[in-house]
């Protein structure tokens, strides 16, 4: 079943991950740009209807957009990612969309915390060590999230842009 998710593109971020992305990310691989997860899974997208989206501009458009510097090199085990500064905005973000949809919890709930993070790299060590000594000379990266956006799984596995929620800046 087709998913969907919520997410703030960073297109800053591109010319510093893409490559790295490109080869170690399996969202890059299917047609995700640079970005941070707000809510995934999402609802699939068969449920996603006009009030959806309509409530959608509603929730986003009462929310400030955000500067912010990717500003580190973090690690989870097997991901090497960027760290947002702020990360509070997107954690608020994240938790009024979880209160709205309390049937799509983020990551279907397997974190009991959800942590804002740009992915790079997903493997051990050794590429998370390869990847921090790349980037961390080039951060921080300045950036600014003027809007959400809905992506859209297709029948073969990638994604796309469905639709852009203006946050009211």
């Amino acid at each position: 079943m087709p998913r969907s998710a919520l997410i703030v593109e960073v297109p800053e971020a591109e010319p510093l991950v893409h490559d790295w992305r490109a080869e170690h990310d399996w969202s890059a691989q299917h047609g995700v740009p640079a970005h941070i997860t707000l809510l995934f899974p999402f609802m699939p997208t068969e449920k996603v209807d006009s009030s959806l989206i309509s409530e959608l501009h509603e929730l986003f458009g009462s929310q400030p957009s955000l500067a912010f510097e990717l500003a580190r090199v973090s690690r989870f085990p097997e991901v090497a990612w960027l760290a947002p500064e702020p990360s509070e905005p997107f954690s608020s973000l994240i938790r009024l969309i979880a209160a709205r949809y309390p049937d799509y919890p983020p990551y279907e709930g397997m974190h009991d915390d959800v942590i804002p993070h740009l992915t790079v790299a997903e493997g051990g060590p050794e590429l998370q060590d390869r990847v921090e000594a790349a980037l961390a000379e080039h951060l921080p990266v300045s950036a600014r999230a003027d809007d959400v956006v809905l992506l859209f799984e297709d029948g073969d596995g990638l994604w796309h842009e469905a639709h852009r929620f203006p946050l009211s800046g």
